[in-house]
């Protein structure tokens, strides 16, 4: 049966597949595509591995009964179900179907029927039986803790001579440390129940050029193992089993997507100026040293922001030394051939905890200790990040971002801990290189007391995904109030074109690092405040670069006038 699901659009493109559907606590398993004739050293790999456990769960049992408790008797039956769910016949005919028709590796084929199975219980109408979910869960799970030490790392393709058809991932969330996977995975595009907009996974998913839809509510739930599934990043909907007609069309769709880059490629080399002569800076925003590469390819003028934290997360909670982290940020330096990068203070919190298998657990954590308040709060933390940061200035050009800062004393504190972090490197002999500092912008305080922050920085950067959230009050990962996340309202509009305009008057630079750098429909507007550096995706730079190849800032500069007066911006935009 075809249905269709609604969420938010958060990456452009199509996206046609099988769906796979994995629990975020099984998202570490190793997903690849095998050869034919691997199939039977996977399949062995699996019975050893259910061998392995049924030896394990048989001593456990022997030993309840040596003990002769009585108390164990109930224990000893649930060892007994787990024996039983272990032999299954649905479950190992299942997983084989995985391995030899779909070709998946051993602990992909395991994860890919125990999500099948478990559905089936979910509907079963005896309690009883649906809580023998938990036992299959856990039965799976000692599997895969056997298989762990065997798994081969995720491959960026199928194997040679495998013919395999296009997948797309459905989970109920993916944190941002999950996303990273995506460069090396198999999956051509995904869909999540929770997020929105400006979560971090959809910037991640954006950055890494994924058709996705998030906030799809209960896909993961609808959405059956191996259906065929549509994700349409632009419109944000999630057609499930579609129909030969719908598919066509869909196909037809995603080819024209693929003409539509293709045209775009060629304004690669092409100087961004406007009609008027304006010289528009386009930068590029990066997760990962790797990502000066796909920066580069597009015509990038340099890094205008480094989101540091990706190399804090997802490492159960051990923070990067200095030496790690000077040796990333100088290959992005280097991957930038001189041009400058500016390099974001670590930003955890949030939707961004540093462990992505935990969530924080404060109330409001976008309120809490994150970003700037949690480096000032460890301080060897933040003095460690600064010194690999000048230490890696001396290989090119490298500017520090500070995020969230709102106080005076804040700003203090900050370039008291960079001038401590000079004196340690001094003392130790290090060679380090020269930085300007600046601040985000994303805090609706700072924004008001923005003449303040231009007085002890040397450029300031807009992040308007924090800035909006916090200016009306909406939590920008919770889609129950995605729609009044609103880029246009007039008191946001008005605290960018503030900031813009009070660095323009003493002549420092300002740029806009958020969302709303990457929307073409943001890009006039944005021009006419006199805005002339942006930074972004870097899968967004050609479509922005085309929209400022047409524009003329002289023309611009009343009507941006007229829509930040409006009470209605959006209508005078959409003119």
């Amino acid at each position: 049966m075809t249905f269709t699901l609604h969420g938010q659009a958060v990456s452009r493109g199509v996206a046609i597949g099988r769906a796979v559907l994995v629990a975020s606590s099984r998202l570490d398993v190793a997903h690849y595509f095998i050869a034919p004739d691997q199939a039977d050293a996977e399949l062995a790999r699996l019975r050893q591995a259910r061998d392995a456990v049924a030896e394990e769960i048989a001593r456990l049992r022997e030993g309840l009964a040596h003990d002769g408790v009585e108390a164990h008797t109930e224990l000893a039956a649930l060892l007994e179900v787990h024996l039983m769910l272990l032999q299954d016949e649905h479950l190992q005919d299942g997983v084989k179907h995985w391995v030899t028709e779909r070709h998946y590796n051993a602990e992909w084929a395991l994860t890919a029927q125990l999500e099948l199975v478990a559905k089936q219980f979910d509907e079963m109408a005896d309690p009883y039986l649906r809580e023998r979910k938990a036992d299959l869960e856990q039965v799976v799970e000692r599997m895969l803790r056997v298989m762990r030490g065997v798994a081969s790392p995720v491959a960026a393709a199928p194997a040679p001579g495998v013919e395999v058809q296009p997948l797309v991932l459905v989970a109920h969330d993916l944190a941002p440390a999950d996303m990273l996977q995506f460069k090396q995975s198999v999956f051509a595009g995904f869909v999540t129940d929770v997020g929105g907009k400006t979560s971090h996974t959809a910037i991640v998913a954006r950055s890494l050029d994924i058709p996705a839809v998030v906030g799809a509510r209960n896909a993961s739930q609808l959405v059956r193992q191996d259906d065929w599934v549509i994700v349409d990043g632009d419109a944000g909907v999630l057609i499930v089993n579609p129909t030969p007609m719908v598919l066509a069309e869909y196909g037809y769709k995603q080819r024209q997507g693929v003409i539509e880059r293709e045209r775009l490629a060629r304004i690669k080399n092409t100087p961004a100026v406007t009609l008027d002569g304006e010289r528009i800076e386009l930068l590029a925003n990066i997760e990962q040293p790797e990502d000066t590469l796909p920066a580069l390819s597009v015509g990038a003028v340099g890094v205008g922001l480094f989101r540091t934290e990706f190399l804090f997360m997802g490492r159960g909670g051990k923070l990067p030394d200095e030496e790690e982290q000077y040796d990333a940020y100088r290959r992005a330096v280097e991957g930038m051939h001189g041009l400058p990068v500016t390099i974001r203070t670590v930003d955890v919190g949030a939707d961004k905890p540093l462990d992505h298998h935990r969530r924080d657990e404060h109330l409001n954590p976008a309120l809490g200790l994150r970003a700037i308040r949690w480096s000032l709060a460890e301080p060897a933390m933040f003095l460690t990040q600064l010194r690999a940061i000048l230490r890696a200035a001396a290989h090119g050009k490298i500017n520090i971002l500070i995020p969230m800062l709102a106080h005076l004393g804040e700003i203090r504190q900050v370039q008291v801990m960079l001038a401590k972090a000079r004196e340690q490197l001094d003392r130790r002999g290090a060679v380090y290189g020269p930085v300007r500092l600046g601040a985000m912008i994303e805090v609706p305080a700072a924004a008001l007391a923005v003449r303040l922050f231009v007085r002890h920085f040397d450029y300031l950067s807009i992040g308007t995904n924090d800035l909006i959230q916090y200016a009306l009050a909406i939590d920008r990962v919770d889609e129950s109030v995605a729609h009044l996340y609103d880029p246009l309202h007039p008191a946001v509009l008005r605290m960018v074109a503030d900031t813009i305009t009070a660095c323009r008057e003493v002549g420092k630079p300002v740029s806009v690092c958020g969302e709303m750098a990457g929307d073409v429909s943001m890009t006039r507007l944005l021009l006419g405040l006199g805005l002339r550096s942006f930074s972004m995706h870097p899968t967004q730079i050609l479509a922005v670069k085309q929209q400022v190849l047409r524009s003329d800032t002289r023309k611009l500069r009343a009507w941006a006038q007229e829509v930040i007066a409006s009470d209605e911006p959006a209508l005078l935009l959409a003119d």
